[in-house]
């Protein structure tokens, strides 16, 4: 789940580097799926109709935070206070009147979900997964970390899984059959595989974002189609048919490879329902456009190789910085980031002006706070963003952790007195 750019800059950002083009389909999802009677299948896997990439994003929601209990009682007061400020604007102590009718903190050291956090990784940083019944679920990590998460409100748990079997071909294996999925290394070049992948630019207001896109945060493939309505009927036409499309109000035209041009409207494709376009690197796990600024995209026949491959992610870190204080103190050692991240795997989210930017953690090199609203942050390839409207960059921050090395007990630091945070 960063900072402040001239306009080149942005550009630079942006433009996706030279990916590794040696090996043009590692980064599919790649796995094998074992069932409750043993049965096998193996081979390239799409999770329902949408993630396909070892960078696309899986999401869940963690069942508990221990890492309250490292905060005092007056400690929890206070972060009671500004969360319940900072969301409902009153200044009333509220966790204070909380208290007295004794329901404020569970002895498991839980209070409300607002403490209990979104689980969000990239697939490839996934070892194995053990479905739980239709809504809980049991994942392994590359690292040997071993997360229990639960799928309420979240697509990812609970939908049916697409496998392409070397010998039966695309397969679509229900949920409640699963014992095991185990993911794998993917080969260089599938024999068969979902689709070609989406590459193109996007142009917004002046800006231009290339990469891979995922259309309405759905289409990524050339087989995934574009629904809409002609001034002669509803068509679905393939991406792999489409050479650029551009908003046009309430409608889109949509220009075919042929030179064909048609407008469509009347649905979630090519209308404002569209929930934005997003453009994916190897150091940006997603920049998403909304629609309202989008202009145009263009779409490339040919993509510059594998984004990334599933080896690449096997180097899980806990996260490790020093963090400066308002105050002029300064604490190094093992960091718990906003109260619950604390691997270089988990994601740093928030908002450049109106584009949402998403980056693992181990590709931030330095963390700036500057008000309770905003945080400039330097990537690791010396890119900057200034981020707003968002938790992990705004005043919901719960605060961070330090654990020096040889003290039990971390020092608690909460967000308003953060200055800067750099990775280590």
């Amino acid at each position: 789940m960063i900072k402040t750019f001239t306009h080149q800059a942005l550009l630079i950002t942006l433009a996706i580097a030279p990916l590794f083009a040696s090996a043009q389909d590692e980064h599919f999802i790649y796995g094998r799926i074992t069932l409750v009677d043993a049965k096998v299948y193996e081979g390239p896997i799409r999770w329902g109709k949408e993630e396909v990439y070892w960078n696309d994003i899986f999401n869940a929601a963690k069942v508990r935070n221990e890492n309250l209990r490292y905060l005092s009682h007056d400690e929890r007061q206070d972060l009671d206070d500004r969360q319940y400020n900072h969301r409902h604007g009153s200044e009333n102590n509220w966790s204070r009147w909380a208290d007295n009718f004794g329901w404020r903190w569970s002895d498991d050291g839980n209070f409300d979900r607002e403490y209990t956090h979104q689980f969000s990784c990239q697939f490839g940083e996934i070892k194995s997964l053990k479905p739980q019944g239709s809504k809980w679920v049991d994942i392994e990590l590359q690292n040997g970390m071993k997360v229990e998460l639960s799928g309420d409100g979240y697509n990812d748990v609970g939908l049916d899984i697409r496998v392409i079997d070397s010998e039966l071909g695309e397969v679509e294996v229900y949920w409640n059959r699963i014992q095991k999925i185990e993911f794998i290394n993917t080969p260089g070049k599938l024999a068969n595989r979902f689709g070609r992948p989406l590459y193109g630019t996007v142009e917004s207001f002046g800006n231009k974002f290339t990469g891979y896109i995922q259309w309405d945060h759905d289409e990524r493939l050339s087989v995934d189609k574009l629904d809409g309505d002609s001034d002669d009927g509803d068509l679905s036409i393939e991406f792999d048919k489409i050479s650029s499309i551009t908003r046009l109000g309430s409608r889109c035209r949509v220009v075919l490879k042929s030179g064909r041009e048609i407008d469509l409207e009347g649905s979630n494709d090519v209308n404002r329902e569209n929930r934005g376009v997003i453009v994916m690197n190897k150091d940006v796990a997603g920049i998403d456009i909304p629609w309202s600024e989008f202009d145009k995209i263009t779409f490339e026949e040919k993509t510059p190789g594998a984004l990334v491959s599933y080896a690449q992610y096997k180097n899980q870190k806990e996260l490790s910085a020093t963090v400066k204080t308002s105050e002029g103190e300064s604490y190094s050692g093992r960091l718990v980031f906003d109260l619950d991240e604390e691997y270089d795997f988990e994601l740093l989210q928030g908002r450049q002006r109106d584009f949402e930017y998403t980056t693992a953690f181990r590709n931030v090199k330095k963390i700036k706070s500057f008000d309770d609203d905003r945080c400039e942050v330097e990537l690791k390839n010396g890119e900057k963003l200034m981020l707003t409207d968002g938790q992990d960059v705004n005043d919901l921050n719960q605060g961070v952790l330090i654990f020096a090395q040889g003290k039990e007990k971390p020092q608690y630091i909460p967000w308003n007195k953060v200055s800067e945070i750099e990775f280590r």
